[in-house]
């Protein structure tokens, strides 16, 4: 068994994934927990591709090698396509049940597969769906949907639900503070109620 717990949060630039994982980072932080992580953020601007890679307890190395993460978060049903390679068969997967159309990887002039077909090709692992768009609006905040994509994941992590809920509370603006451990909550009901769904 490995010493880590892998994590790939992925998504389009202005989603949120690096808040996402700080998030993670800091949770870690208060549960006295190794935590090595790596972003790939330079797309953020023009809508490309955005990774974080999160190793729970990692000694050697923040880099996730493909085929060996033990989770996938993707903000996006393209990203969850695209990235699904980090995942060995029957990985976890928790994907947000939304399309960006275009980004910089899948271009006007490119035939854009839909959710049915996506999901098809996910059939292989374990794949739990959220409406994270719904829920943040729910929640207070269209804003909010990276952080109800980590409630969804919750049950999966390593890190006490309570630790990964003061992590936000820490880590995002003020002003938000509330709406988005609402988001926290409503996300990790989904993910309970969605375990292993598409």
């Amino acid at each position: 068994m490995k010493p880590s717990f892998d994590i790939l949060i992925v998504g389009i630039g202005g989603q949120g994934t690096v808040l996402a994982s700080n998030v993670l980072g800091e949770a870690c932080i208060l549960e006295h927990r190794t935590v090595r992580s790596a972003e790939t953020h330079g797309m953020a601007q023009r809508g490309g591709s955005v990774e974080s890679h999160i190793r729970i307890g990692g000694e050697f190395g923040s880099l996730i090698v493909p085929g060996t993460a033990d989770l996938l978060i993707a903000f996006d049903l393209l990203e969850a396509l695209r990235y699904r390679h980090y995942l060995p068969a029957g990985g976890k997967l928790v994907v947000n049940r939304h399309l960006v159309v275009p980004t910089s990887v899948y271009q006007q002039d490119l035939a854009v597969p839909d959710e049915e077909s996506i999901l098809a090709a996910l059939a292989d692992l374990d794949v739990t769906c959220i409406d994270a768009a719904g829920l943040a609006e729910e929640a207070g905040s269209i804003l909010s949907q990276n952080i109800v994509m980590l409630g969804a994941a919750s049950g999966v992590i390593p890190l006490r639900p309570d630790t990964l809920e003061e992590a936000v509370r820490r880590c995002v603006p003020k002003k938000t503070i509330e709406v988005n451990a609402r988001a926290f909550r409503l996300g990790r009901e989904a993910g309970e109620q969605g375990a292993g769904a598409p």
